[in-house]
């Protein structure tokens, strides 16, 4: 008996440190005004963006949901209306992985919308295979098909002042490494048959996303333009759905008692669209709805500059 009540002692207390550290919950607090405000959310038909447009609609704002699957899109905004009442949620098709949809997607919007306040970089994926312009398929989708839309769409984040740039990372950063000079050769963050080889990939992506804030935020200086990275916490969402179902099985279960919903990883997002005063910070890395100290390698300028350089010819800009 005295064995079992320490075995439970010891799992109760690992699960209260997890879940006040990795697992951490924390609520946004930012007030700012939506009405009258437009906002592109990408991928924001599932996950941590569904959550994210859910509560900017209820604010008010004009959301367009940025993403490749129409059904799933509409299926979205239904419930979206459904919950806040709001019936300025709209889909425009956007698929990442193409160098084309990208740039169409910048043209028609440009078009037919007059404003542009907040551009969220949600969409994100774990996975291998190569893009139609045949760059590795997290490179693609995580970071240039991103850098690509942002390059596309600051003119318009310029225009009426105090537009932000909210970009999706990961504490995954931290494990990630970029040589910029090679990614211009390979065209890839790594690649391979497993699921630790998908992951190291994305770490790299995930390290390209507050590399690209951090050369942003300089870029912007004298601007009344805005940048932030984030890490939303261990969320569960569909990010993992190339892994095997073997690691699903093992995975589940854990996520299911620890990983936070949908709705609570949207917080620091929300956090970094919503909260007043923190226009000081551009650049910076956010998480639990706090800015944080991102990792030395996120913070190296010449690394930084190198990749945005290689990041426009892969792209096609200079």
């Amino acid at each position: 008996m005295f064995h079992l009540l320490v075995l439970a002692g010891v799992v109760l207390g690992g699960y209260i440190f997890l879940t006040q550290t990795l697992f951490k919950r924390s609520k946004c607090k930012g007030k700012a005004a939506m009405a009258g405000k437009t906002v592109i959310i990408t991928g924001g038909n599932t996950g941590i963006g569904k959550a994210t447009a859910l509560r900017l609609a209820s604010r008010g704002a004009r959301v367009i949901l940025a993403c490749r699957n129409r059904d799933k899109a509409q299926d979205a905004i239904a419930d979206i209306q459904q919950e806040t009442g709001s019936t300025d949620v709209f889909y425009m098709q956007l698929d990442l992985a193409s160098m084309k949809s990208v740039r169409s997607f910048a043209e028609t919007f440009l078009k037919t919308e007059s404003r542009l306040d907040l551009l969220i970089n949600n969409a994100g994926l774990v996975g291998d295979g190569r893009t139609e312009d045949g760059f590795g398929i997290q490179l693609g989708v995580n970071h240039l098909g991103h850098f690509l839309l942002s390059h596309l769409l600051l003119g318009r984040l310029k225009e009426d002042g105090g537009g932000r740039v909210v970009t999706l990372s990961s504490m995954a950063h931290s494990w990630g490494h970029i040589d910029p000079e090679a990614l211009e050769v390979v065209k890839h963050l790594g690649t391979g048959k497993y699921s630790w080889q998908f992951f190291y990939a994305y770490c790299n992506s995930k390290l390209c996303n507050v590399l690209f804030t951090h050369e942003l935020a300089k870029r912007l200086k004298g601007s009344n333009v805005t940048c932030y990275s984030l890490h939303p916490g261990v969320v569960r969402t569909g990010l993992s759905r190339h892994v095997s179902l073997w690691q699903k099985v093992f995975i589940e279960p854990i996520a299911r008692l620890l990983f936070l919903d949908p709705e609570a990883g949207a917080q620091t997002t929300l956090h970094c669209c919503l909260q007043e005063g923190i226009e000081p910070l551009s650049g910076r890395y956010f998480a639990c709805c706090a800015v944080q100290e991102s990792c030395p390698k996120a913070r190296d300028d010449a690394v930084a500059q190198k990749l945005w350089e290689v990041s426009e010819r892969l792209c096609g800009i200079s």
